[in-house]
């Protein structure tokens, strides 16, 4: 029985790959930039999600989506009280979103209205990188208290990453983590990433975050 697993799940996959090009395709068809933004529990994708918000907001009409395998809204209601469209979604315990939860919770967007949508996916560091959702960049945050090793413990989701968020770099001085270690990590399996190092509580490297998204957004606004 066991033998069936393999191709069981790579057709799972495969329907979630076509899904997800359907998605983006709504994306592209309304003139959206969407980044799907994974990170550990507690890495601080919340507090940088709005801090992104604060830095763009005033220039883009942005959304978000928030993934959460228990049926409450402390995340999206952070977002709701900045006066920020969000959709909850409920994965039922799943340990990631997928390509239908994505086209399921656009529907509750106003798509015409928008020029960015931050998906915020479930806090794990295995599952969510195996399931495209149609966003156009993968975002990982990575903090510092989570330790220097994780690269080389979850090669999956740095491999597939377009932009990588060091987090609460305020730390640094009182945590051993090896930032030549951890970097040498991560050029191994993702030569060249774009990778900045952030502190929603300093500020620091938020602008040159929001920069680079900013580039993006402008980009695809002229595609």
């Amino acid at each position: 029985m066991s033998s069936l697993k393999v191709p069981i799940v790579q057709r799972i996959l495969s329907a979630n790959e076509t899904l997800a090009e359907t998605v983006r395709q709504r994306f592209d068809d309304h003139g959206i930039f969407a980044i799907n933004v994974m990170a550990s529990p507690g890495a601080g994708k919340t507090s940088l999600i709005l801090r992104t918000i604060e830095k763009l907001a005033p220039t883009y009409r942005i959304a978000v989506v928030e993934g959460d395998t228990a049926p409450v809204t402390i995340d999206a209601d952070k977002v709701a009280n900045r006066g920020i469209p969000a959709v909850q979604i409920n994965t039922g315990g799943d340990c990631h979103l997928d390509a239908s939860m994505m086209d399921s919770g656009l529907n509750q967007l106003p798509l015409s209205d928008l020029d960015l949508i931050i998906v915020e996916n479930v806090g794990n560091l295995i599952c969510p990188a195996a399931f495209q959702l149609g966003t156009h960049a993968n975002v990982l945050i990575a903090s510092i208290p989570e330790g220097d090793d994780k690269p080389y413990k979850y090669p999956a989701i740095y491999q597939g990453l377009d932009v990588l968020l060091i987090s609460k770099l305020d730390l640094l001085p009182y945590i051993d983590f090896r930032m030549d270690y951890f970097k040498q990590g991560v050029e191994a399996l993702n030569p060249g990433l774009v990778t900045f190092a952030t502190s929603a509580k300093t500020g620091q490297g938020l602008n040159e975050w929001a920069e680079w998204l900013s580039q993006k957004i402008q980009a695809h606004r002229q595609r």
